[in-house]
């Protein structure tokens, strides 16, 4: 695959992940609680605030962008920035993929809710995804 295509990819990803995180802090919150762990008793493990959703959104913006400079190479990033964010995007997203043993990713030990259900066939999927081009950028770029 050529490497402007999993940039271009992975920042499409990303837009969309950051728009979905405005959209909840901002506008709605269709699909809010379905993208939220649960424990057994199908209470929330997490209670993010609008904030908070502003905060992940800015965040996955960032990283969209740094895929879009990456790409188009309109913009020169810094060499300790390339390197530090090449590698920490694709690691953060294995790390969510794994899990947390409990709650999230493909380890996890409570399995039987609707967000366990999800995050086995979406969440976690998407995140190993989002790892593996990352890290195919990586190899393409040589670093």
């Amino acid at each position: 695959m050529k490497y402007n295509y999993l940039c271009y990819s992975l920042f499409l990803i990303f837009l969309a992940l950051s728009f979905l995180h405005f959209y909840w802090a901002f506008f709605g919150n269709w699909g809010f609680e379905q993208a939220l762990p649960k424990n057994v008793d199908g209470s929330l493990v997490l209670a993010p605030t609008s904030i908070d959703s502003v905060i992940v959104g800015t965040a996955l913006l960032f990283f969209a962008l740094f895929y879009l400079f990456l790409a188009s190479q309109v913009i020169r990033i810094p060499k300790w920035i390339n390197r530090t964010f090449g590698w920490l995007i694709p690691i953060i997203f294995l790390i969510r993929a794994i899990g947390d043993f409990r709650y999230v990713g493909f380890l996890k030990t409570v399995d039987s809710t609707s967000f366990a259900q999800t995050d086995y066939l979406f969440y976690s999927p998407l995140c190993l995804l989002i790892s593996i081009l990352g890290f195919m950028v990586l190899k393409k770029r040589g670093a």
